[in-house]
């Protein structure tokens, strides 16, 4: 997806906006535009250079916005940098694999046997503790191909 692309996301970020009273304006259109088009968690960074035409400290703002309103997700990274994601209810459950050497963010979907195993799991494991399930978020830390490529054999 294109960062100005009318698209179902679009349009239910506007909605969620407005029930929250907030505008949805171009700078944010922008940010949910090339959150949604990448295909993983981005820093800052990467963010800004994205969406070139927005300001870092727009980019800053806009984000706290969107993270309020549920919009938007903050992952803590294993290097300095949080990643940030479109909320699961606009682009989908899945999970990731991060790197604890470079802190580089990968989503993952898996196959849906293995979900529905996972969930079953997971409620017994909540069921067990008292414990009211209403998601799970997993991530897989470990090493990625590069930073593997790089290490002496």
């Amino acid at each position: 997806m294109e960062p100005g692309d009318a698209s179902p996301v679009h349009a239910a970020v506007a909605a969620a906006l407005a029930r929250h009273e907030v505008r949805y304006t171009a700078h944010r259109r922008t940010l949910v535009g090339v959150l949604a088009a990448a295909g993983q968690p981005l820093t800052i960074p990467q963010l800004v250079d994205a969406a070139s035409t927005v300001p870092m400290s727009s980019v800053y703002r806009n984000l706290a916005v969107l993270e309020e309103a549920g919009l938007v997700h903050r992952m803590p990274g294993t290097d300095d940098f949080a990643r940030y994601e479109l909320a699961e209810e606009l682009m989908g459950h899945h999970h990731h694999l991060v790197c604890s050497t470079c802190g580089a963010v990968e989503d993952v979907e898996l196959p849906p046997d293995v979900e529905r195993s996972l969930e079953r799991a997971l409620e017994r494991v909540a069921l067990e503790r008292g414990f009211t399930l209403s998601s799970h978020r997993l991530d897989l830390v470990g090493g990625c191909t590069r930073c593997a490529a790089r290490r002496p054999a």
